[in-house]
């Protein structure tokens, strides 16, 4: 009889674990962020010191130094991102394209750089990123920054201002 009672245990406490990387991801979800157009002006102002990436759990993170501590900023999904003055169209590796403008400049009152990627097709390498696939420069003209930012689908962001800097946040799943 004993050995049934622990058979019966054994059984039960078999069902009852969840695998860990569903419980991850049962904590990502869900996701209320959207997917449309997010905008906010405070005036422009500052100017982009650093861009950079990381990532997460539930999302991939963009940030954007600006020296603004209101950042002002305009993220939208496009069907293509151009550079600023040509219009030229910015290649970009993804199933999506987020075009991501910080309403801050790369240059100073002197049009001296403040940022200037090393790469402009990489500003920053997210080789193995979840949902990120590419970050790519398209310009800093007339009070503005804008990146094309490449990810794996159309999925949710949401877009943060910190002290000093513009954060994107893109969501691994809906």
């Amino acid at each position: 009889m004993r050995g049934f009672a622990l058979a019966i245990a054994a059984v039960l406490a078999a069902m009852t674990v969840v695998p860990a990387s569903a419980g991850a991801a049962a904590a990502c979800a869900p996701v209320d962020w959207g997917s449309g157009l997010k905008t906010v002006f405070n005036g422009g102002g500052g100017t982009v010191t650093d861009i950079r990436s990381g990532q997460h759990e539930c999302f991939d993170r963009l940030v954007i130094d600006t020296h603004q501590a209101d950042g002002s900023y305009y993220v939208t999904y496009t069907d293509e991102v151009t550079h600023v003055g040509s219009g030229k169209p910015v290649p970009l590796r993804g199933g999506a394209k987020l075009l991501v403008v910080a309403y801050s400049p790369s240059y100073d009152e002197n049009f001296d750089p403040t940022y200037q990627p090393a790469n402009p097709a990489e500003v920053v390498d997210v080789t193995g990123y979840q949902t990120f696939r590419q970050v790519a420069w398209a310009g800093s003209w007339e009070g503005t920054t804008d990146l094309g930012l490449g990810v794996r689908a159309r999925l949710p962001f949401r877009v943060l201002t910190l002290t000093d800097r513009i954060v994107v946040d893109v969501a691994h799943q809906w």
